[in-house]
């Protein structure tokens, strides 16, 4: 196992994040990328903790992503299963587990400020922290997905699932985007990933 995921975490954080796994008793699947989470926790049929992780995340967002889960479990098993899934039980337990990571053995010094910052009150993805999003991305292996802030107004661009957009308006903090196929309004938070057609 630890040799596993001495491919996917900073190296220093491997025995400490083995450590969790064994004392939670975490059956950990590393999976294909998914288009909707980088992770997810659920517990099996037959009780066992099973949490999964995309592959394809950078190093810096994959440990993050496997605290994140391993907080579900174990706000889960000490406040029940009735508590909110990214309620302030959780947030509680995600802090105090990500708290012994936010060191420069584990990330490099200029996300720990941000990580600092998003901790403070983390939310249920750190994707919708922009800052810290864009920080996390420049660690990403290459590839033609841009946020949505980084493209010029009346770009067309491709989500995920295939459906085209055009931007068109900002509204506060989020954008306003018009479906090509539809002509219905969307808004999209500004560190959304896209696939820019034109622009």
């Amino acid at each position: 196992m630890n040799e596993t995921l001495a491919k996917y975490l900073p190296e220093l954080a491997v025995a400490p994040v083995f450590e969790l796994i064994v004392a939670n008793r975490v059956h950990l699947k590393i999976v294909n990328e998914r288009q909707t989470r980088h992770g997810d926790y659920r517990k099996g049929h037959s009780g066992k903790h099973e949490i999964t992780v995309n592959g394809s995340l950078n190093k810096y967002r994959f440990l993050i992503t496997l605290i994140h889960e391993i907080a579900h479990l174990v706000a889960f098993e000490k406040y029940g299963r009735l508590i909110k899934p990214h309620g302030n039980e959780w947030k509680y337990t995600f802090q105090q587990l990500m708290i012994p990571y936010i060191r420069p053995e584990f990330f490099p010094n200029h996300l720990l400020p941000l990580l600092a910052r998003h901790f403070r009150n983390p939310s249920a993805s750190s994707d919708t922290d922009t800052t810290l999003s864009l920080a996390l991305k420049q660690f990403d292996a290459p590839n033609d997905r841009y946020y949505i802030f980084e493209i010029p107004y009346g770009s067309v661009f491709r989500i995920k699932n295939g459906k085209v957009f055009k931007k068109i308006a900002v509204r506060t903090k989020r954008f306003e985007c018009i479906e090509i196929s539809s002509g219905r309004t969307y808004l999209f938070n500004p560190n959304a990933e896209v696939e820019v057609l034109s622009s």
